[in-house]
């Protein structure tokens, strides 16, 4: 009879916690935004959802985290979700140990894990033992990166150390409609600048997409959530497996566009199909994950339409996060060279343009996974030092057409037939426009490069799905690793 009234008690105190406070139940769906345990619900297959430390509290304060495990599409995930409805979702000891404990079981058995992040930032009343309990999540992300892949969702507001959670995961999704990811909230910047500022100014899904702080945006928490699950199709669950493979495509299929990056991307990628990273920032580089011959890959792909195709920062910055992260989970990196190199920089920026430029040149070479590249335009300077270069490629080919040199044919021209212009009778601009042609038809043409064995192959630009194809099947058993080290230090 004892154990009989303890388990109704015990039912009893689990339902009060699944029911939460209406009023802040009623104040979050005022505010247009769904609770954790409706959030989990949306995201895991129904029925699968196995919550942790449900009963964790101090008195009768609960630690504002739903924690557990369940499954999105038959796979096994992780997850937490801040509940703002407790101490608005802000962190605090217990929450902490709560997501400490989803992260350990996670590097354990080797399965994504998901924050579903809404949080007004620390437990103020709980001073340095606040302070602490993020600490120790970040130690613990910190860890788990490149391990098992991580994905926090931007679902109300994620202020302050909040924040830095989804930093450190892999990648991060903001909801338009109720994101809000800052440093600082509205009223703290105002106090401490004198300017006027608003939440979606300050980390709303367009401000944080073009700074580069999501890699990824959605209209509504439902649009994240199912994002978040197309997402997961594309990984691994952790790096001791391989992404799935699903073959969705012919892969002999003809690109019979490849007049700009979208239609190239969409000629590569299995059924047209893939999902772009950090579109709205660094533009002159795209990034993306796509199955490519049924293999999940990422694709770097210059895009020659912004810029003039010449690399500033931030694309620098973004390719080389990228590459490390599909490094990571071994997903093999396609990328899709058209570049006029670094862009010159401000007087004053330079030392930012080479750190990033370093930062992309590490990253490839690092890199061990598979490598394949395509010169399918301009490959001058560090854009085929890093990205198509034999040091760092394990295949590379060319189109017809495509250049490939230390400089463009117009600084090339100027600096190695300056006595040329000065002599030819011709009209100035006529003969170097000649000189220029020359230069790139005949020295920095991909045959010549071929010739040279700095690329494999100059082909078809139709059968380059084909090719790269066949280049990932034979890369799929390659081995390779860096030498012994505790490990390198990235240009920071």
């Amino acid at each position: 009879m004892a154990k009989t009234q303890e388990l109704k008690q015990v039912l009893a105190k689990k339902q009060e916690i699944l029911q939460g406070n209406a009023e802040r139940i009623a104040k979050q769906r005022a505010a247009g935004k769904l609770t954790a345990r409706e959030r989990i619900g949306k995201l895991l297959d129904q029925g699968s959802f196995v919550e942790l430390d449900a009963l964790v509290s101090k008195e009768e304060d609960y630690a504002g985290v739903v924690t557990g495990y369940g499954t999105v599409e038959e796979r096994p995930v992780y997850l937490f979700a801040q509940d703002f409805t407790v101490h608005g979702g802000a962190m605090g000891a217990q929450q902490s140990a709560k997501i400490c404990k989803v992260l350990d079981l996670a590097q354990k058995t080797g399965a994504p894990v998901i924050a579903l992040c809404d949080s007004a930032g620390v437990r103020v009343d709980e001073g340095a033992a606040a302070m602490n309990a993020y600490a120790e999540v970040y130690a613990k992300m910190a860890k788990l990166s490149g391990v098992c892949p991580m994905i926090a969702l931007i679902l109300g507001p994620v202020v302050g150390g909040a924040a830095l959670i989804a930093q450190l995961a892999d990648i991060s999704i903001e909801a338009e409609s109720v994101g809000q990811l800052m440093v600082y909230g509205p009223q703290v910047m105002s106090a401490m600048t004198g300017k006027t500022y608003d939440a979606k100014g300050l980390g709303g899904a367009a401000a944080m997409a073009a700074q580069g702080g999501v890699a990824l945006t959605a209209k509504t928490e439902d649009d994240a959530i199912a994002l978040t699950a197309q997402l997961l199709d594309y990984l691994p669950g952790c790096n001791a497996e391989d992404a799935p493979l699903v073959d969705t495509d012919d892969m002999n299929r003809l690109i019979t566009d490849a007049d700009d990056s979208d239609s190239l991307l969409a000629g590569m990628a299995d059924a047209g199909e893939y999902i772009e990273l950090y579109k709205d920032w660094g533009k002159e580089m795209r990034v993306a994950l796509a199955r490519v011959g049924g293999r999940v890959c990422g694709i770097v792909a210059s895009n020659a339409e912004c810029n003039n195709g010449e690399l500033a920062p931030a694309a620098c910055a973004k390719a080389a996060r990228f590459i490390r992260f599909c490094d990571c989970y071994s997903l093999p990196v396609i990328s899709l060279i058209n570049s006029r190199g670094i862009q010159v920089p401000d007087a004053k920026a330079q030392s930012w343009t080479m750190i990033t430029a370093a930062q992309l040149l590490y990253a490839y070479a690092e890199a061990t996974t598979a490598k394949v590249s395509v010169v399918v335009g301009n490959a001058i300077g560090q854009a085929y030092v890093a990205m198509g270069g034999k040091a760092n490629a394990d295949v590379t080919y060319a189109w017809p057409g495509a250049v490939i040199s230390a400089l463009t044919p117009e600084a090339a021209v100027q600096v190695l037939y300056a006595d040329e212009l000065k002599a030819d009778k011709a009209p100035a601009l006529e003969s170097r426009a000649r000189l220029e042609e020359e230069f790139a038809a005949n020295v920095a043409d991909g045959i010549a490069a071929a010739r040279a064995g700095m690329v494999d192959d100059v082909i078809d630009p139709a059968q380059t799905r084909k090719y790269v194809i066949a280049a990932l099947e034979m890369l799929a058993s390659k081995r390779d690793s860096n030498p012994p080290k505790k490990h390198g230090n990235l240009p920071l």
